[in-house]
């Protein structure tokens, strides 16, 4: 089951800003903390879409790509 879509608006939202954030103070190219947010970014854009859908049938107007 979905969650409520405000509550993973602002899941989505907080990790935006932890995306910014990590992204703004990395030292290294590699940084484990920016692909950290990166992933936690994804997950709650994820968690967002699905609550959107489930709870008034709309979608976002972009997708994730494909893993290859």
């Amino acid at each position: 089951m979905a969650q409520d879509p405000r509550l993973a608006l602002a899941q989505f939202t907080a990790a935006l800003e932890r995306h910014l954030e990590a992204s703004s103070a990395k030292r290294d190219p590699e940084d484990a903390a920016v692909d950290a947010a990166f992933f936690q970014l994804e997950d709650a854009f994820l968690s967002y879409q699905e609550a959107l859908d489930e709870a008034f049938g709309e979608n976002l107007p972009f997708d994730l790509p494909e893993e290859e």
